[in-house]
């Protein structure tokens, strides 16, 4: 999959902005554990960053997923996790479904302003007793005329604190757990929602993380994206292309860390030498820069065929899979050979081994992932669906 030139200009145009408008502000946000995300998104909706692949007639691009791949690649630049992650959710994680299957009133009410960055969007999938089991959500909603009336919590949801809307996965009847589900939109100043606590965590620090109370939220049910009893299959959809972008923003920052131990061991003195003439120094680094290209080899592929038209699940599976290890991995070693330097907070590969630890557990964690392989390899049994 060979980015043309319009991917590169679209590459160029981000990474200027991220080193004008976010780098030189990443340290004082990480302090703060939160970014200015309604500025920082207008910005980015001004340069129509934040639709490349969406309806041109809700203020998108029209382009083909390809393109967001690009964009997801190019926001490894930021010097930090937290900013990439609320960015992609904005992106390609709580609007694929409102894009695809939603009415046209609701992509005007909620699509547009979000492509412009006039309004921030969350993914509400998340609860305190079911995370990566997505079929196991308790938070429901019952009818009542023409409204839903929805009562439930949601953890560990991004960009929660500061949203102006949730794409909420929620039980809308009592049937079979793969079938009673919808997706709604719910405008996060209605009553009855109570954003209770700002998580602190050990990585990601610039991204607003939250937990979120629903008491009897009324909302209408035309806010509905497509047709009820069909979120849990929305949402599976919209984990391939969450799973696709997870896999391509960690290829740059992961590029960017074994680069920067390359010049620090060039530079840093050793037993008379250099800490770079160290053989183990040199072939572990050397491994670490091929196993990320077979990342890229792997993700560039299970685009190219998204774009075709293929279901990649087992592909994107794969490249999460292996993008969480990675960002485990590739910093871990890297932040080895920094010695006592790797261990302070101010270095960034010290911050990047904090941020990509998330990366195996957020959006589907490992196992996961390998129990998903193993059903499509037909080594684990599927568990029959009522």
């Amino acid at each position: 999959m060979p980015y043309s030139h319009e991917h590169l200009e679209i590459q160029k145009t981000l990474k200027r902005f991220i080193e004008a408008e976010i780098n030189p502000h990443v340290d004082e946000w990480e302090a703060a554990e939160i970014f200015p995300a309604h500025d920082v998104f207008k910005k980015l909706g001004n340069l129509g960053l934040l639709g490349l692949t969406k309806p041109e007639a809700f203020g998108g691009a029209g382009l083909d997923y390809s393109y967001a791949m690009a964009m997801a690649e190019a926001l490894g630049h930021i010097d930090c996790g937290g900013i990439p992650m609320a960015i992609g959710v904005q992106t390609d994680m709580c609007t694929p479904a409102l894009a695809r299957f939603g009415s046209d009133e609701l992509r005007q009410q909620f699509l547009a302003p979000a492509i412009a960055g006039d309004m921030v969007g969350c993914i509400g999938v998340s609860e305190p007793g079911a995370g990566s089991d997505v079929a196991a959500i308790k938070s429901h909603a019952r009818k009542d005329g023409d409204d839903y009336v929805i009562t439930g919590q949601k953890m560990w949801i991004t960009n929660s604190l500061q949203a102006d809307w949730m794409c909420m996965l929620v039980n809308t009847s009592d049937g079979a757990p793969h079938k009673n589900k919808s997706l709604v939109m719910v405008p996060m100043d209605s009553p009855g929602i109570e954003k209770a606590k700002k998580i602190r965590k050990i990585g990601m620090h610039s991204s607003d993380t939250g937990l979120i109370h629903f008491d009897e939220v009324r909302v209408p049910q035309r806010y509905r994206i497509g047709a009820e009893g069909q979120g849990f299959i929305y949402q599976m959809m919209q984990f391939q292309e969450e799973r696709l972008w997870a896999a391509a923003s960690c290829l740059q920052s992961l590029t960017n860390c074994i680069q920067w131990t390359v010049e620090w061991a060039q530079e840093r003195k050793l037993f008379g030498s250099t800490l770079a003439d160290q053989q183990w120094v040199q072939f572990k680094l050397a491994e670490m820069k091929t196993e990320l290209e077979s990342l890229r080899a792997l993700t560039y592929r299970a685009c190219a065929l998204y774009v075709a038209g293929e279901d990649v699940t087992e592909l994107a599976s794969m490249a999460k899979l292996k993008a969480g290890r990675l960002n485990r991995i590739i910093p871990d070693g890297c932040l080895q050979f920094w010695g006592g330097m790797g261990f302070t907070l101010e270095n960034k590969v010290s911050r990047m081994y904090r941020d990509g630890r998330l990366g195996s557990i957020g959006g589907g964690a490992d196992e996961v992932m390998l129990g998903i392989l193993s059903k499509m390899m037909g080594i684990a049994k599927k568990p029959p669906r009522a």
